[in-house]
């Protein structure tokens, strides 16, 4: 299996100028040993200034490279040189990588006893591998929970806090590691926020002494342990923002008992104060639980312009609400839902709600003082396909939503001219992509509405031409092109790509092809202009660039009769740039 979308071009935007150009001498020097590929990860051997050869790993998936190591003290921006030349021998000498089975190949083949003689005589060689196992066990079958029949709450538990403690440490300190062998994401969020999940996991399934030993050590480490990690500037910011949610859940969804109360109060004040407050929501939850007076004249139908707050909401009141939600929902406590819902201004919330419950009816009725964004209209719209098959309800909540505010315009309408369809209404099918392709236009957009349009093409296509040539978003080149290209408006297109540097160079290049037959000046000016300023700064790794130029040049000055100036011009550059001898063997392919 190859890597995809390995280019040389992808090699070199992931590598400093530097590590490129030391990288490309070390591949054509033949420095790369030993290259293997199991599955999905690629082994290398790359030797260097050190005694025992750098060891490379690549890791890849079907869409891209997902990661790279490289034993090396290398710790800048980018791909090292020894991880760039292990990617030129996987790019241009694939024959020379080893096919070798992959670790899931291997363990296959062995039984749950051989499994497990194999891992054994691993850590007898290697007892440092024992952690790493401890720490993998401890995620994948934690400690098995002692239920008790009379306590409903399941307060009885066998969660180890020390371990736990010890856990994040290690994550912390396994991330520094990661960092100083040149790695540069940030693997102690990810994994952190995973024994958050894990706690999550057990307030939903309701052993709330699990959650609250978990949640309580996670926290503790986490502030205690973080400085292990602030001089590689990894925030906890993220990690934070979670345990302030899932202790907020926890809090609402447990029968906590008064001296738990306490105690609860004293830490989360205290690590409130230590991580710059946030842990508002679990302190709010604490506080509140679900009998403070305006939540409870609200969860009886008692809803006024407060709300379920005294006074004025919170910044927090949106998340806060949320959770309540949730918890609700899960309880199946529907009508409550519904109340908090309405009182909150949660509009999706409540309107997908009451389509759930099959009160459609109920549902359009308050859909019409309710909804007031586009973001709210698609929700309801989609709710009511996904759990009524109601499409005509649905395509008139997506109509009204159009005309709404909001920032889904492109996402609204496409979802609207595909129910319009499913109804076979195509006036509205139309209507509603062409207002798809005003907030985003696309070739495939275009071609959709030229399909719909039928005899009505010619007035709808100089719309769509206005807005395309007024909209100048990121991304709008490509769809500039594809158009104006399809259309023959060969001018629009030079128009478009003009300027453009060399990362749009692919899409300069299509223009100049189409270009060749009427605008033959304009690809000579353009493409010898783009070469000479690469052969004129002598930068070798470029000249190939170069060359691609000279050819678009060279085509269209055949193209236009005008062999002998080509001619001309190539025995000037030749003459030129006679001492760059990688360019003159690249011109031989420019007759």
């Amino acid at each position: 299996m190859p890597i995809p979308k390995l280019s040389q071009e992808m090699i070199r935007d992931y590598a400093t100028n530097k590590s490129w150009q030391r990288g490309e001498a070390y591949y054509y020097d033949g420095y790369v040993r030993k290259v293997t590929q199991r599955g999905e990860l690629i082994m290398a051997e790359v030797v260097g200034n050190n005694i025992r050869p750098y060891q490379i790993t690549i890791s890849f998936n079907k869409d891209e490279i997902s990661s790279t190591y490289c034993s090396c003290p290398y710790n800048y921006a980018g791909y090292c040189k020894h991880i760039v030349a292990t990617l030129l021998v996987c790019l241009h000498e694939p024959s020379k990588i080893q096919l070798r089975p992959s670790l899931e190949q291997i363990l296959d083949r062995l039984n749950p006893v051989q499994t497990q003689n194999l891992i054994q005589e691993l850590v007898a060689d290697k007892p440092e591998l024992l952690d790493d196992i401890e720490y993998f066990a401890d995620r994948v079958a934690p400690p098995t929970v002692v239920q008790t029949q009379s306590n409903k709450s399941q307060r009885k538990v066998t969660i180890e806090p020390n371990r736990i403690r010890s856990q994040v440490r290690y994550i912390l300190e396994d991330s520094v590691r990661h960092f100083e062998y040149g790695g540069e994401e940030d693997i102690a969020t990810e994994e952190i926020s995973s024994l958050i999940q894990d706690a999550q996991m057990y307030t939903q399934q309701q052993y709330y002494g699990n959650a609250i030993a978990m949640l309580t050590a996670i926290t503790e480490s986490c502030i205690e342990n973080w400085n292990i990690v602030d001089d590689y500037g990894v925030e906890y910011c993220e990690v934070a923002a979670e345990l302030n949610t899932v202790w907020c859940e926890t809090i609402l969804s447990a029968d906590i008992t008064e001296a738990e109360t306490l105690d609860l109060q004293v830490n989360l004040e205290f690590w409130h104060n230590e991580w710059n407050g946030y842990f508002d929501l679990a302190i709010a939850a604490l506080e509140q639980g679900w009998d403070y007076p305006p939540l409870k004249q609200v969860l009886q139908g008692n809803i006024t312009s407060s709300g379920a707050w005294e006074g004025e909401a919170p910044y927090y009141a949106d998340d806060l609400a949320l959770i309540r939600l949730q918890i609700l929902e899960r309880q199946q406590r529907f009508e409550e839902y519904l109340y908090l819902a309405e009182a909150e201004g949660q509009v999706t919330k409540h309107l997908t709600m009451l389509v759930r419950l099959d009160r459609v009816t109920e549902a359009m009725q308050a859909a019409q003082s309710e909804m007031a964004t586009m973001e709210e209209a698609l929700a309801f719209s989609q709710a009511l396909v996904n759990q009524q098959n109601a499409q005509p309800e649905a395509l008139a909540i997506a109509q009204r939503g159009l005309n709404l505010p909001g920032r889904c315009q492109y996402d609204l309408a496409t979802w609207t001219s595909e129910i319009a369809l499913e109804l076979d209404d195509i006036v509205t099918a139309t209507t509603a992509k062409v207002k798809a392709f005003q907030a985003q236009p696309s070739f495939a957009d275009y071609r959709q509405v030229e399909k719909l349009a039928e005899d009505n093409w010619s007035n709808i296509k100089e719309e769509l031409l206005v807005t395309l040539a007024t909209y100048d978003s990121w991304g709008a080149e490509q769809a500039k092109v594809d158009i104006y290209l399809h259309e023959g408006l060969i001018e629009k297109a030079i128009a478009t790509v003009d300027n453009f540097g060399y990362y749009r160079s692919s899409l300069v290049q299509r223009v100049m092809d189409a270009a060749i037959a009427t605008n033959p000046d304009w690809v000579i000016k353009n493409a010898c202009a783009r070469a000479e300023s690469i052969m004129d700064a002598g930068k070798a790794k470029y000249y190939d660039e170069a060359v691609e130029w000279l050819k678009k040049a060279h085509n269209a000055y055949i193209a236009d009769n005008r062999k002998q100036e080509w001619s001309d011009y190539r025995t000037k550059l030749i003459t030129i740039h006679a001492r760059k001898r990688k360019l003159m063997g690249l011109m031989k392919s420019v007759v």
